[in-house]
């Protein structure tokens, strides 16, 4: 028997190799032979992840609606194995009560875990580490062939106030808590690929906790602050028609040139929408994920989705496809982030004479706000001779 085995199994990788598609073919093979169970094509084609035809198991339960059969072939303690109850229960289709309740506990088998586990270790870390790396040395060319964008003619040694107490500390806020989210998301996701082989399993056990901890607690204060940056600054930031001749002028960063500007330019108007788009949408995720199987939202968003796009996503989530969503689409939307947040980090450290002084104490050269937002000192300037504030 075990002889016959192999050569069916040989028979198969041989006729795979001929034959790619034979495994895409694997439901409409005569399973007369086996009485209808699936074959070897079939989880020859399911181990492959292919397209499998899996009506031949799931219409053919038995009567799994007889609760009273089910739980005297289950049993307290196992009972006897049976193949209608067993696919009943595979196709969410049995009545089974079990004594731990919640939200997850009517789906006893979900198979979503590997291809989403497969997503998250493969094309999420590549990807996404691949464009923060890609991103970082793509700024470091540019520095070397732009150079910091200096003031012209020097600083002017007058000062002006930019940014009150109250937004230094509401950016602050928003920017540590996102640089403490960002690290400690990156050792959760990355760590058991990258840090593992380089510290060890004892060493990354420790981080990895108090990753985990750090990144739950702080994503309070990243919330806050993304409520208090929104409320002191989206009246300065709704687009306007100089916004467009500012991007038409490249901003002045490939350029010699120095377009108008209020208190805020087109560039960071851009990075002010993306990082509270963005941020409330990792913030709703994030939320889902510290309260699992709470806040189910990926079911209701599809439903809309497929009724304005006429697209064809799934509308019937299981709780477990809620939280495997709600992790993918965190980690995406996080390192969009934090490409966002690098360009905005490079223009305001390295990247601009005096930009950093902003943020810093608050004061800003005068011959450094004229030139980047001349329209805002000449309404600051216009206040203060009414004797306002600026």
């Amino acid at each position: 028997m075990k002889f016959e085995t192999l050569g069916a199994a040989v028979f198969v990788l041989a006729t795979l190799i001929v034959n790619p598609g034979f495994a895409q073919e694997a439901s409409e093979v005569d399973r007369t032979a086996t009485g209808g169970a699936q074959t070897l094509e079939d989880i020859m084609a399911r181990q492959k992840q292919l397209e499998v035809d899996d009506s031949f198991r799931s219409e053919n339960l038995g009567d799994p609606s007889d609760a009273a059969a089910i739980t005297e072939q289950l049993g307290t303690r196992g009972g006897v194995s049976d193949a209608d109850t067993w696919r009943g229960v595979r196709y969410n289709e049995a009545d089974i009560k079990t004594q731990a309740r919640g939200p997850a506990a009517d789906v006893l088998i979900q198979d979503g875990g590997m291809p989403w586990y497969k997503l998250r270790e493969g094309p999420i870390i590549t990807y996404g580490g691949g464009a923060i790396l890609g991103f970082i040395a793509l700024l470091v060319v540019f520095y070397f062939v732009r150079g910091k964008i200096m003031i012209d003619g020097g600083p002017s040694g007058t000062k002006i106030e930019r940014f009150k107490a109250i937004e230094r500390f509401g950016h602050w806020l928003l920017a540590g808590s996102f640089v403490a989210l960002a690290l400690t998301g990156l050792v959760t996701l990355m760590g058991r690929s990258f840090l593992i082989p380089v510290i060890g399993h004892e060493a990354f056990s420790t981080l990895a906790v108090g990753a985990k901890w750090i990144h739950n607690n702080i994503a309070w204060a990243f919330m806050l602050g993304l409520v208090m940056t929104f409320c002191m600054w989206v009246a300065h930031n709704i687009p306007n028609k100089l916004d467009w001749q500012w991007l038409k002028a490249g901003g002045g960063i490939f350029t010699k040139s120095h377009p108008s500007s209020k208190k805020f330019n087109a560039g960071q108007k851009i990075i002010f929408w993306t990082v509270m788009v963005l941020g409330f949408s990792v913030s709703l995720s994030g939320l889902s994920l510290l309260f699992p199987f709470e806040m189910p939202m990926f079911a209701s968003t599809f439903e809309v989705m497929n009724s304005i796009l006429g697209t064809d996503f799934p509308t019937a989530l299981a709780p477990h496809e809620e939280m495997q969503y709600a992790n993918l689409w965190h980690s995406i939307i996080a390192f969009l982030m934090m490409l966002a947040i690098i360009a905005h980090i490079y223009i305001g450290s390295v990247g601009m004479e005096g930009a950093f002084d902003a943020m810093g104490n608050g004061q800003v050269d005068l011959e450094w706000a004229r030139q980047h937002h001349d329209l805002w000192v000449e309404e600051v300037q216009a206040r203060q001779g009414k004797g306002g504030s600026s």
